[in-house]
């Protein structure tokens, strides 16, 4: 480890208790099989997938990395969940997809592969460190000029209190309780300020609408509401 830490190991505990629910449609994690496909759209919206070098992080069990191989990416995906990061590599072995798993932070990744990768998706993980802003910066030292980050993460309002906190994780339990953190929450407005402060230029938004009745998502292109997903450009060295 270096000497910056910007960890929290009650975060990775938690994720480490749930190890065995990742690939579980029907089980706690179902929800992000279920937005996965969305978050692939719009990344591949906004970028070339085929025959990337690509990056996720905080990849968890490996939903999202396992999509972009499929799509043709070569993909690294790193984690500090030990036991998430055995299941992952289980599966991607299972379904025969040569994805390299590493447990580190992005801030070591950095320091090592700086410039290295056209795509860096880091997807509903900002809310879960002490330091976001941090990860953003590190995310951006690891592409390549012109290359595209994209990260999704949820609002910190009334709204994103009531309906991912209050409403996902206790009331329609589509989350483990405990999740999210409302302190934790980013606003897009500062999400844009870290990226700019990183050197990314802002290329689009977008946001997950979820409709309880049917329980299905939809993406809302140039929203910001309660969980959004945007997308930036590394535009120099």
């Amino acid at each position: 480890m270096n000497s910056f830490s910007n960890v929290d190991r009650q975060e990775i505990d938690k994720f480490d208790r749930v190890g065995q629910l990742w690939w579980d449609p029907a089980g706690k994690m179902g929800m992000l099989h279920v937005i996965n496909p969305l978050r692939c759209r719009f990344v591949a919206d906004h970028a070339r997938i085929d025959k990337a070098r690509a990056l996720d992080v905080g990849c968890g069990g490996g939903i999202l990395a396992e999509a972009l191989a499929k799509a043709g990416a070569q993909v690294t995906g790193i984690d500090l969940s030990q036991q998430t990061l055995k299941i992952a590599r289980q599966h991607a072995a299972g379904s025969g997809l040569p994805i390299d798993y590493r447990l580190l932070t992005v801030e070591e990744l950095a320091q090592r592969e700086a410039g290295s990768y056209d795509i860096v998706t880091c997807m509903e993980m900002l809310e879960h460190v002490p330091e976001p802003a941090a990860v953003v910066d590190a995310c951006t030292r690891l592409l390549k000029p012109g290359g595209q980050a994209f990260f999704s993460t949820i609002n910190r309002n009334l709204k994103a209190w009531l309906f991912a906190i209050v409403g996902g994780e206790y009331v329609l339990r589509i989350l483990p309780r405990g999740t999210h953190r409302y302190s934790r929450l980013v606003r897009p407005d500062e999400l844009r300020a870290w990226a700019a402060a990183s050197g990314l230029v802002f290329d689009g938004v977008a946001s997950l609408m979820y409709n309880p009745l049917g329980r299905r998502f939809h993406v809302a292109y140039g929203r910001e509401d309660v969980n959004y997903m945007a997308c930036f450009t590394r535009t120099r060295g």
